[in-house]
């Protein structure tokens, strides 16, 4: 538990660590990876090469450290975290050993300035956050085994279809070996598969969206095929989805997590506009599977951005959907537009996704708004919804890195 004296000291730091966090936590991962290669087969080495990991860790804990006299504000980032450590089987023992690395890290990097009383009050605020993370994740943990259909670790499925959405996403449905029905799923949740790729050292875990409504048989998961640093398809970077989508066919096995994640569509009577940029259409999708097969009345809007024609998957299912279900009402984007490209037959609109554009399609009352993609992709949508003043409460985003992946350990 920490004193106010500790507590004050970890305040005071924090202007330190912000100086010096990204070349703190690069320090805390070589050091731990040198002395505990096994969790190698945890982290995504393509983000140790970005800098990525090192960049998210920082970002969390000074988030930690900035609310940690009020508790209640970090609700949830540790959701989000702990869904991610789940999908990943970081367990406790883990801990301790980041904690080892990240206060020999911090001793390393700030030298004479990490005094004794500096680095005691940091230890004791990581054993208060890893006590915390630890008790959601074992309930976490439990529940996941425990429910129907349910499974502790990563149990073995098998690939039963295989479908080509475009040219760079395919999808892939799982069912289980041992042929038990499968638990439901929140549409917007994702999958953690772990794969080791032929002559691979390690294994290595990556996440995929659900990509359709729960049917209690089987998973569909869709994969965009990374390009890897310099086009390189065995580089770190595109090592698990060029895999996916070059080697792994009908009939093989993958190893399958329960499904995770906090990014899910809300049971309310509100409208609903869903938007996607590139493959964020994953989770959107299954959202829309998701209502239209629930019968919902809630009026809905399907927008999605994609390159052109050759980029833009699940059209069809979109389309017959929206054909299907008159609350139902979709609206695509196309940003660099071909003489292929059929306007009112492919795409709607060209260009950016535009609140001068978007506008005329919302729906009338207090919508939620669900959006996924990339960086950019995301920030401009949170831009349109300011503007539209659309409070917190009906805001919910999942943002895509550049393989779909997280990170463990204190990662926002």
């Amino acid at each position: 538990m920490l004193t106010p004296d500790q507590l004050s000291v970890v305040k005071a730091t924090v202007p330190a660590l912000e100086a010096h966090g990204e070349t703190i936590t690069r320090h805390f991962y070589a050091s731990m990876f040198a002395a505990h290669p096994e969790l190698l087969n945890i982290f995504n080495p393509a983000n140790q090469k970005t800098g990525k990991q090192a960049r998210s860790l920082a970002a969390s804990v000074l988030a930690y450290a900035a609310n940690i006299d009020h508790p209640e504000r970090l609700g949830g980032m540790v959701g989000r975290i702990a869904h991610k450590h789940v999908s990943l089987e970081v367990l406790p023992e883990h801990y301790p050993i980041v904690g080892e690395h990240l206060l020999g890290a911090i001793a390393t990097v700030l030298g004479d300035a990490a005094t004794p009383e500096i680095l005691d009050a940091w230890a004791a605020a990581y054993g208060q956050l890893a006590d915390i993370m630890i008790g959601v994740e074992r309930g976490m943990y439990a529940g996941a085994a425990q429910q129907p259909g349910g499974w502790p670790g990563f149990k073995p499925f098998r690939v039963v279809k295989k479908v080509q959405e475009s040219r760079v996403i395919a999808s892939l449905v799982l069912a289980p070996v041992d042929g038990q029905p499968l638990p439901p799923f929140q549409p917007g949740q994702y999958l953690s598969l772990q794969v080791r790729v032929p002559g691979g050292e390690t294994t290595q875990i990556r996440q995929y969206s659900l990509s359709d409504a729960p049917n209690g048989q089987t998973y569909r998961i869709s994969v965009k095929r990374e390009l890897a640093p310099e086009h390189d398809p065995f580089a770190p970077g595109g090592l698990i989805s060029n895999h996916l989508h070059d080697d792994v066919g009908v009939g093989d096995e993958l190893l399958v997590h329960t499904p995770a994640g906090d990014f899910a569509l809300q049971d309310s009577d509100r409208p609903v506009v869903l938007l996607s940029g590139g493959v964020g259409i994953t989770p959107m999708l299954s959202m829309l599977h998701a209502l239209a097969a629930g019968n919902s009345e809630r009026p809905v809007l399907f927008v999605h951005a994609a390159l052109g024609r050759w980029h833009h998957a699940f059209r069809d299912q979109v389309n017959a959907l929206a054909q299907a279900h008159p609350n139902i009402r979709k609206v695509v984007y196309y940003t660099d537009v071909t003489d292929e490209d059929l306007a009112g037959e492919h795409h709607d609109e060209t260009g950016l996704i535009r609140l001068e554009t978007l506008r005329p399609y919302l729906p009338a009352g207090e919508a939620e708004f669900y959006y996924c993609g990339p960086e950019g992709f995301t920030r401009a949508v949170e831009g349109i919804l300011d503007r539209l003043h659309v409070p917190a409460e009906r805001r919910f985003t999942e943002t895509f890195g550049p393989s779909q992946d997280f990170v463990p350990v204190l990662t926002a």
